[in-house]
């Protein structure tokens, strides 16, 4: 890296301060990562309340810095300078979290937290009792805050309410752009569910009857870390009660929940969160503290993980890496296809967390189609039950009405007022595909590679093509740079086929 983000003095003064801003920003956000990590490992329970006020404190300052009365000038001021094409990038995405910072006027924040809050919280509890009706209003509040704050940001931004609160997560992504994917997705899906479904019934099922070591699970998701590079110099592996990978590159912090009854859901869990956690470890060094030194997107940092837990994880090549060290850690005999089967069994289920690689995109569609119709306004909250339970039954043949808890209450999204968040599930899968049909038209196919031990091969292309560009280019620039061309939902379609037919 030729650019650094400090330059020599007076070349650009107004680029430079950014970037030490930034810089600061950065350390505080370092530590504000390491609190949510403590905080679900390792923090005792009577700290909690003296944490929450320390945190809250922290969340106060970084939105300070965020906002900072300087920064607008700066921007502006900078744009004037002399910069480099690299520099000029970075300032773009400065740009990018000012106005994520600053476009929706504090008191409707609050606002939108307390609603927030007080649905979440009250979800827990409602959801266990499927009581709906309970929900509704609470429900009703937030996404009344929410049509407002895409209101703001539309306006603000010259685009469509519901491409505003796509921007939050996946800058550049439009309605538009996902409609024309997920409506191709659409047409194959169901029917492709529907012929592997019906392969996989005359196929013998597969089950564990076992008891699984927490230890000994431990000790094989440690070597599946160290045989996916993850670097253990700059990360630790813990566990809690929900599977994340946070920290900061440079400091990465993952964990996994253990189920001594099946180790099956930890061990592609490990996979899934070492995905992210070698994204975040890959990203440019140089631009570290710098916008431009982040991940892409949510829809990319999903790609990652996905790449690694169905692209390479559940491939026949891999499963025979694992199959022996399986055996070697838990002591349970279970042959290489026993394995393939017990992880691609394919099986229409109401649960979005718990379905398969094939169903998953299902319980998306139907979340973006329900959030573009809650944002627009032709979908009311009260008529939402109706709604979900006529796209499951479209989309996978289960009929919902009555069962809120499993239905539209079952995600912990919308009571936050999280519209826009979901397609990135679905986007992150298509890139993954993509990625990887690219990095075959270079590398040859990859089950070959990994019948050949050349598993880093895989990666240092990841590393060249994605991880080492963060946010230096946009994500048009980058599945240019990686792919030849935009993204293109038909990648997915010939991995699931190839892989399920």
């Amino acid at each position: 890296m030729n650019d650094k983000p400090d330059s020599p003095a007076n070349s650009h003064p107004s680029y430079d301060k950014l970037a030490r801003h930034f810089q600061k920003t950065s350390h505080f956000e370092h530590f504000n990562a390491l609190g949510d990590w403590d905080q679900a490992t390792m923090m005792p329970t009577g700290g909690a309340a003296a944490r929450g006020e320390a945190m809250a404190e922290l969340a106060l300052h970084l939105h300070e810095l965020k906002t900072a009365p300087m920064l607008a000038e700066g921007l502006a001021q900078a744009s004037r300078e002399p910069l480099s094409g690299e520099q000029r990038a970075n300032l773009r995405e400065m740009r990018y979290h000012y106005q994520q910072a600053t476009l929706v006027p504090g008191d409707l924040v609050q606002a939108k937290t307390l609603q927030g809050y007080k649905c979440e919280n009250a979800w827990r509890e409602q959801r266990k009792h499927n009581d709906w009706h309970g929900f509704k209003p609470n429900l009703e509040a937030v996404i009344a805050l929410t049509r407002e704050e895409a209101q703001i940001r539309a306006d603000a931004l010259g685009i469509p309410p519901y491409d505003a609160l796509l921007d939050k997560f996946e800058p550049g992504m439009t309605t538009a752009k996902l409609d024309a994917n997920f409506g191709q997705l659409q047409l194959w899906l169901p029917s492709l569910i529907q012929e592997v479904t019906d392969k996989q019934a005359r196929e013998p099922g597969v089950s564990l009857n076992g008891k699984f070591g927490v230890q000994a699970q431990q000790n094989l998701a440690r070597e599946l870390m160290q045989l996916l590079g993850f670097d253990f110099n700059q990360g630790r592996q813990d566990i809690s009660s929900h599977p994340f990978c946070g920290g900061v590159p440079g400091d990465i912090r993952l964990t996994t929940r253990f189920d001594e009854a099946d180790f099956t859901s930890a061990l592609m869990g490990i996979i899934h969160e070492t995905g992210h956690a070698r994204y975040e470890q890959g990203l440019p060094q140089a631009w570290r503290g710098q916008p431009a030194g982040l991940a892409r997107s949510m829809g990319i940092h999903e790609s990652q993980s996905l790449f690694c837990e169905m692209q390479l994880g559940i491939s026949p090549a891999f499963l025979a890496m694992l199959q022996p060290k399986i055996q070697r850690h838990l002591h349970y005999p279970m042959t290489q296809d026993e394995l393939a089967r017990l992880y691609t069994r394919v099986k229409p289920g109401l649960i979005r967390v718990d379905a398969d690689e094939v169903t998953y995109p299902c319980h998306i569609l139907l979340r973006f189609e329900a959030e573009k119709a809650l944002i627009d306004g032709s979908l009311s909250v009260a008529d939402l039950p109706d709604f979900w339970s006529q796209q499951m039954q479209r989309l996978l043949g289960i009929n919902t009405d009555g069962n809120y808890r499993d239905g539209c209450m079952q995600d912990i999204h919308w009571t936050l007022g999280e519209l826009g968040y979901f397609p990135s599930y679905t986007l992150g899968a298509m890139y993954a595909a993509q990625f990887r049909f690219a990095m075959e038209q270079t590398l040859g196919p990859m089950d070959e590679l990994l019948a050949q031990g050349r598993l880093e091969a895989l990666f240092a292309w990841l590393e060249d093509k994605i991880w080492s560009k963060g946010c230096l280019l946009t994500t048009d620039e980058l599945m240019l740079g990686a792919c030849g061309e935009a993204l293109d939902g038909k990648y997915l379609e010939r991995h699931l086929r190839q892989r399920y037919l």
